[in-house]
């Protein structure tokens, strides 16, 4: 869809910000030695950066062109991301082009491109939509913040799980045409808060608005909202329905980040089971009374209010944050505190064994012993992986870092098809 206002000039893109690709096969493994081109969307020929992945799938991190960081900071006519187009071929793949990747000033933008085997010289391109707070997309059609449960032929689920993977259909429920994409569900979230807020945003904002998209997600699973209705699918595209997801979506750190640490997490209210369908808004284009204004969270978080008083502030003092009762896909679940130096025996075991497997595809890894003692090698291993994954690079297993690797363990050995 094209967005309300002219896109931003290349000379009016005074600040800095920051972007790594990542190119990966179709089943997960990492691409070294692709080349890498970018340039600006609006001068496709003119190659700014060319560069090559590790053996990661990973470029380095490089510095582009972004808008301001004021346009990010209030509503306004001004596009407060740069866009670039990411050109990508290998050897034995089929080229990629992605269009209208996103930077904002002072951000880590991370670009993942999925390349497809084959000798195809025209290869495949995707074009990438506005930010539904820049572009112009259909409303949220308001619904009830609690379904109705045991009517005649309803599936509900028994408790609230955390799906592996969430199956999204690309367009409205009714449009039969649109494709259905089998989504993992962190990367579901994170693919939907960068298409939905600004990730410039405070961090006590971007958490509230997750909660918010996390809580709207698995009240879909938990129902069974649309299965129940005839259709094989989780969710759907739309905004009118549902949240803006956009395949092949620019992530950006500082949302991956959070996303990773609370992803258990949804909002809830006493004696209801539940997760809240909770509703939101631009709140400038669009108003909502009841429901989270995304524009009026970011000044309340600009005025220090902490995630759940923002949330308060919206839904209600009733609300609260639980968590979900399973994680679906995960072959053993996180033992409560931190494994860090010194720490040893069955957990420390698994957790061994799962890096040591991811290290023969991530070669960067150095490869350990599966002994039940976590010592200096398995802390530089678990550092490495923290590096190659965008998490903070502490050495210390974490709820973020330990479902990190269980959620790759999984992707690289195909381990969920069994469980």
């Amino acid at each position: 869809m094209a967005t309300p206002e002219v896109k931003i000039k290349q000379t009016e893109m005074t600040d800095r910000g920051t972007m790594q690709v990542v190119v990966l096969s179709e089943n997960n493994r990492p691409i070294e030695n692709a080349r890498v081109r970018i340039s600006y969307t609006g001068d496709p020929d003119n190659i700014i950066e060319e560069l090559r992945t590790d053996s990661s799938g990973r470029t380095e991190t490089i510095s582009l062109s972004a808008p301001p960081l004021e346009y990010s900071e209030a509503p306004g006519a001004d596009q407060p991301y740069a866009e670039y187009n990411i050109s990508i071929d290998a050897e034995n793949f089929s080229p990629l082009l992605i269009s209208g990747s996103e930077v904002f000033a002072n951000e880590l933008s991370i670009q993942n491109a999925s390349l497809r085997p084959g000798s195809n010289l025209r290869g495949s391109s995707i074009a990438l939509l506005p930010n539904t707070l820049f572009g112009n997309f259909p409303p949220k059609i308001p619904e009830s913040e609690i379904k109705p449960l045991g009517q005649s032929g309803e599936i509900v689920l028994s408790r609230v799980v955390v799906p592996e993977t969430v199956i999204v259909h690309d367009g409205t429920p009714s449009d039969s045409t649109a494709s259905d994409y089998y989504v993992p569900y962190r990367d579901y979230i994170k693919n939907v808060a960068s298409c939905e807020i600004y990730a410039t945003w405070p961090r006590a904002t971007l958490v509230a608005n997750i909660l918010a998209i996390m809580s709207f997600t698995l009240n879909r699973v938990y129902t069974e909202f649309y299965r129940n209705r005839g259709y094989n699918f989780t969710i759907t595209s739309s905004t009118a329905y549902d949240h803006k997801w956009v395949y092949g979506q620019t992530f950006f750190e500082s949302i991956s980040q959070i996303v990773d640490e609370i992803f258990d997490q949804y909002l809830s209210r006493p004696d209801v089971k539940q997760p809240i369908l909770t509703q939101y808004c631009d709140g400038q284009r669009t108003t909502c009374p009841n429901w989270l204004s995304q524009w009026g969270s970011k000044t309340l978080g600009d005025q220090g209010y902490s995630p759940i008083e923002i949330l308060r502030n919206y839904y209600g003092n009733s609300i609260y944050i639980n968590n979900a009762e399973e994680i679906s896909g995960i072959p053993i679940s996180w033992p409560g505190s931190n494994l860090d130096i010194g720490s040893s025996g069955d957990k420390v075991r698994l957790i061994q064994e799962q890096l040591d497997t991811i290290a023969t595809i991530y070669s960067a890894i150095p490869r350990i012993a599966t002994d039940g003692i976590y010592g200096e090698r398995t802390q530089a291993a678990v550092r490495e992986f923290q590096s190659i994954f965008g998490l903070p690079q502490t050495g210390i297993i974490d709820f973020a870092t330990w479902y990190k690797i269980s959620h790759i363990y999984v992707g690289v050995t195909g381990i969920a098809e069994l469980v």
